[in-house]
C-alpha cells in the first residue's frame, strides 16, 4: 500500500513539474515577443520646409458613414493648432470648395498645388482618407470606432513632408463585468447612447488628436507658433 501512493504521489509530482515547465518556457516566450516597433519617419523634408501655415482638404470617406468625414474635417484644427500651426477655417476653405463647384472630395484632392497656393496663401495642405467610422453591434458589444490615413503635403513643391495613420476604438465590454446577462444588457445600451449622443464625432475627435498632435513618435513636428518648435 505505502509503494502504491509512492508510486503515486510521484506521478503527480511529475506531472507537476512538467506543467511547471512548460509554463514557464511558455511565460519566457511570452515575455520574449514585442510587438515590432515602427521605423524612425525621415524628417529631413520637413524641417527643410518649416511650414506655418496648413491647408486641411476635405476627407475622402471611404467607410459606409457619411459623417465620417465632416467628423474629422471638424475636429481636425484643434491639435494642428495646439501643435503651433496657424490653421485656414476649414469652414472657410470648405465653403470656397463648394463656391468653386468642387462639392467632391477626391475631386478638390486632386486640385493643382499651385491653385490652392493661390486662392488659400498655405505652406502646406493636410490629405487625410477615412476608412473606419461609426458604431457598430456586435455579439455581446458595442464598438464605436475612428479611423483614418493622412499626408501632410509642401503646396509650394510638392514634396511629401510627413504621412501617418490612426484608430481609435471604444468597445462597452471594457467595463464590464456583470457576466453574460450584464454585457448582453450592456451592449444593447451602450449602441442605443452611441447612436442618440452621436458618439462617433468624439471618437473622431480622438483620433484626430493622436494623428495630428505633435511630440510623440513619428507624429508631425512642432510648428513655428509652439514653445518647442526645433526641439524634436
Amino acid at each position: 500500500m505505502n509503494s502504491f501512493f509512492m508510486l503515486l504521489f510521484s506521478f503527480f509530482h511529475v506531472r507537476t513539474t512538467c506543467l511547471a515547465a512548460l509554463l514557464g518556457a511558455s511565460f519566457l516566450l511570452t515575455a520574449c515577443v514585442t510587438a515590432p516597433r515602427q521605423q524612425q519617419a525621415d524628417y529631413t523634408a520637413f524641417r527643410d520646409s518649416r511650414p506655418r501655415s496648413i491647408l486641411v482638404m476635405p476627407p475622402i470617406n471611404l467607410s459606409p458613414d457619411e459623417k465620417a468625414a465632416r467628423s474629422f474635417l471638424a475636429t481636425s484644427t484643434g491639435p494642428l493648432a495646439e501643435s503651433g500651426y496657424y490653421v485656414i477655417p476649414v469652414t472657410l476653405s470648405e465653403e470656397t470648395f463648394k463656391q468653386n463647384g468642387m462639392t467632391v472630395a477626391e475631386e478638390a484632392q486632386n486640385i493643382d498645388l499651385g491653385k490652392l497656393r493661390q486662392i488659400f496663401g498655405a505652406d502646406a495642405a493636410l490629405y487625410m482618407t477615412v476608412d473606419r467610422f461609426g458604431s457598430s453591434y456586435r455579439v455581446l458589444d458595442s464598438v464605436v470606432e475612428a479611423g483614418a490615413s493622412a499626408k501632410l503635403i509642401d503646396i509650394r513643391t510638392g514634396q511629401e513632408l510627413w504621412h501617418g495613420r490612426t484608430l481609435v476604438v471604444q468597445s462597452s465590454s471594457q467595463n464590464n463585468s456583470g457576466g453574460l446577462i450584464g454585457a448582453l444588457v450592456s451592449a444593447i445600451v451602450h449602441q442605443i447612447a452611441n447612436s442618440l449622443s452621436d458618439k462617433s464625432h468624439q471618437v473622431a475627435g480622438m483620433a484626430n488628436y493622436q494623428l495630428l498632435s505633435a511630440g510623440h513618435w513619428n507624429s508631425i513636428l512642432y510648428g513655428p507658433y509652439h514653445p518647442q518648435f526645433g526641439t524634436d
